[in-house]
């Protein structure tokens, strides 16, 4: 019996075990990662944004509907999906393991442009995302200014827009999520003085709408005579723009620049 020899003698098991021990060692350290066995499902993660909705809301018009589509895509094993009250909605779906990751977003996209169609006006225009991921962390990253020189605001908006995209570019980043705000504009509205004036929420979002918007016209003029830009704009860039918004009523501009 084989046990009957590494038990009278001991030291040729030693040898033995060493031996195995040495030779996975090498292996591990020369084996491919790609090498390595799938141990976790892949995943493909639908994230959605629909503003001013609460959970509830959210969930009758935005998530079930995609996941009515998505469900029976190839390879499926199951869905998992989060309505929240600030309006977001998430859907992760979980394949079989050894799926083709890209075949799988692939087949979800597909599904979900077949649910676009239904889903409420907002939530289109914002878009729906639909990206490959693992849910589980692999780092965590923090940044911030070690002298005090650049406040939050700007270290949002430079991670935003330098650090997020640099690190989605490496190779084997299926997505990063971050806490960090893009610059934007909150209006609080005062119910009294809204009812005075006979406005409600839509008339101010809708104005909002409106004015927000920067279109090139055109141009006209060829060289040497100087070119005239035309530039029809209207975009709000100051917290008391949208206050002579409101006050003034519709806002309109035609600006000429002179391009020498």
């Amino acid at each position: 019996m084989i046990s009957d020899t590494f038990i009278k003698r001991p030291i040729t098991a030693i040898v033995i075990s060493m031996v195995l021990v040495i030779v996975g060692t090498l292996a591990i350290l020369s084996l491919p990662v790609s090498q390595y066995p799938d141990i976790t499902p892949p995943v493909v993660r639908i994230s959605s944004q629909y503003v001013g909705a609460d959970a509830t809301t959210v969930e009758q018009t935005v998530t079930t509907p995609i996941e009515i589509q998505v469900n029976g895509v190839p390879g499926l094993n199951y869905l998992q999906s989060n309505s929240n009250n600030d309006g977001s909605s998430s859907i992760n779906v979980y394949f079989d393991i050894g799926t083709d990751i890209s075949n799988a977003t692939t087949e979800v996209q597909n599904r979900v442009n077949i649910a676009t169609p239904i889903l409420p006006d907002e939530v289109k225009r914002l878009g729906i995302t639909v990206r490959r991921r693992n849910p589980s962390g692999l780092l965590n990253v923090a940044i911030f200014s070690p002298k005090g020189t650049h406040n939050i605001q700007f270290l949002d908006n430079y991670t935003n827009i330098f650090v997020r995209d640099a690190l989605l570019r490496v190779k084997g980043v299926g997505d990063i999520f971050t806490r960090t705000d893009d610059f934007s504009m909150r209006i609080w509205l005062q119910p009294d003085k809204m009812a005075s004036l006979g406005l409600t929420a839509s008339d101010i979002y809708n104005a909002i709408q409106e004015q927000n918007i920067q279109v090139a016209a055109g141009s006209f003029g060829t060289p040497p005579s100087p070119t005239v830009n035309l530039l029809n704009t209207k975009q709000l860039s100051m917290e008391d723009s949208a206050v002579q918004m409101i006050s003034a009523g519709s806002l309109s501009g035609l600006i000429l620049l002179m391009v020498p």
